[in-house]
């Protein structure tokens, strides 16, 4: 299994699990790797949110909220198994799904469960941190645009996001506003945050989110 030289080759040991984690079923079949996926889906978002808890001491449980869904959604996950090599190897005769997505995410998940119950939680760690840690500010920046990025979505269907403060609570040096935005016709979302602005971000990520099934 080791032939190549990958980075995801220093967490695999010659225990049978991982190839349970890595072969896929032919024709959209059942495979083992799925019920591994249930378990590392689990054990990543324990080890996200403590990440999240630590390094965002000062953050709002709706902040973790919003970094811990970017972190932990198909794309990222994705995106980790493609630069640990995993599509290498992925054991398919379909060599098509080893671009797909969808399946990339969960057996990235299913690898995660194979080495936690393999090596133990610090290992399963150790592998979230390294690849996970320099995406935890980079999840912040795309909160930071999520009004442009909504108001391009409603502007192609010829409509514009109309944001309304709720509420206003709190003291003058920590106030929490409420913001709801809202689409004519395509949906609406609510978020609180620190300053009007901030809240106006958090809604538009909900919604956008929302209208892209994500």
């Amino acid at each position: 299994m080791k032939s190549l030289s990958l980075p995801v080759d220093a967490f695999i040991t010659d225990n049978l699990i991982y190839k349970r984690a890595l072969t896929l079923a032919n024709h959209g079949k059942s495979a083992p790797y799925e019920r591994l996926e249930f378990l590392g889906d689990r054990v990543l978002g324990l080890i996200l949110a403590d990440m999240l808890y630590h390094h965002f001491p000062k953050e709002s449980e709706g902040d973790w909220a919003m970094r811990f869904t970017l972190l932990a959604q198909e794309g990222t996950l994705a995106e980790v198994a493609k630069k640990i090599g995993l599509p290498k190897r992925i054991i398919t005769t379909e060599n098509t799904l080893r671009l797909n997505n969808s399946i990339l995410s969960d057996v990235c998940e299913a690898l995660i469960a194979a080495v936690y119950l393999d090596q133990g939680i610090e290992k399963a760690k150790n592998f979230v941190h390294m690849w996970w840690t320099p995406l935890l500010n980079r999840s912040h920046d795309t909160i930071k645009d999520a009004k442009s990025a909504l108001q391009e979505w409603a502007q192609k269907r010829q409509e514009m996001p109309q944001y309304t403060v709720i509420s206003r609570k709190g003291p003058d040096h920590a106030p929490q506003f409420t913001v709801e935005v809202n689409i004519n016709g395509f949906g609406q979302a609510q978020a609180v945050g620190h300053s009007k602005k901030d809240a106006e971000q958090k809604a538009a990520k909900q919604l956008l989110d929302s209208l892209s099934g994500e």
